[in-house]
């Protein structure tokens, strides 16, 4: 039989099997006088051998010695199986999460832990602003590493509501700053930042500072999508409260 027909009988492409001669899994039949490979029934066997062995996940280059060697075939088998229980698991952890942002509404883009830390929508926030609170959340979420975000929102769960609420004001100031603003109100703010913050720090004194690199790639998002005086307030106030 000609490749074709080989590959039909098979299932698979004219091309899979010049890659299975190529790396040596199926060998070369002698071709006829016109130049065309001459396959066997023994061909095709091992070619059902080999796309049995791939459909159950034996790599291809397990599979020499699998197809000539029952006992490394169970030992592969063994193998397999727990692969196959592992990424079971991956994959119920997976629907859960999908779960739980379902159920809360949380962008998917976004850890669980950190979406409880975004705006309300319909909050009054701005656009813009909303938008730069969920990307500092994206890259904050992926600094921070696989624990971090569930550390950070573990922390910050002990913060009353009332708390929060008394910042909501210092926010929309904070969202109407421009270059004309009075520099006595740009003082003020901070002032008044720094005051609401202070139970919230205390909440926070005990965990380990940011990696410096952290807060570098924040401030840089921070400049590249703030006013210039948004981002001058918000170095002040992270400066103070650094320094105490």
């Amino acid at each position: 039989m000609l490749s074709s027909e080989l590959a039909r009988l098979a299932g698979v492409t004219v091309r899979t099997l010049r890659h299975y001669h190529q790396i040596g899994l199926l060998p070369e039949p002698p071709r006829s006088t016109g130049g065309y490979r001459r396959y066997q029934v023994g061909d095709l066997v091992r070619l059902l051998r080999i796309t049995r062995l791939t459909a159950l996940g034996v790599p291809l280059s397990a599979l020499p010695a699998v197809l000539d060697d029952p006992r490394a075939a169970e030992e592969l088998l063994d193998e397999l199986d727990h692969q196959a229980a592992a990424e079971i698991e991956r994959l119920k952890a997976r629907r859960a999460d999908i779960a739980a942002l379902r159920s809360s509404g949380s962008p998917p883009d976004l850890p669980p832990e950190l979406s409880v830390l975004r705006s309300a929508p319909g909050a009054g926030v701005p656009e813009d602003m909303a938008r730069l609170e969920h990307e500092q959340l994206v890259l904050l979420g992926h600094l921070l590493g696989d624990d971090g975000p569930a550390e950070l929102a573990a922390l910050l769960s002990g913060v009353d509501r009332e708390t929060l609420t008394g910042l909501e004001p210092l926010t929309a100031r904070f969202y109407a700053l421009g270059p004309d603003t009075p520099d006595d109100e740009v003082t003020s703010l901070i002032d008044d930042w720094i005051a609401g913050l202070e139970p919230l720090s205390e909440q926070l004194a005990g965990a380990p500072a940011p990696d410096a690199r952290v807060s570098a790639l924040l401030d840089e998002l921070n400049e590249q999508a703030l006013k210039p005086v948004q981002h001058r307030v918000l170095r002040r106030i992270l400066h103070r409260l650094e320094h105490g």
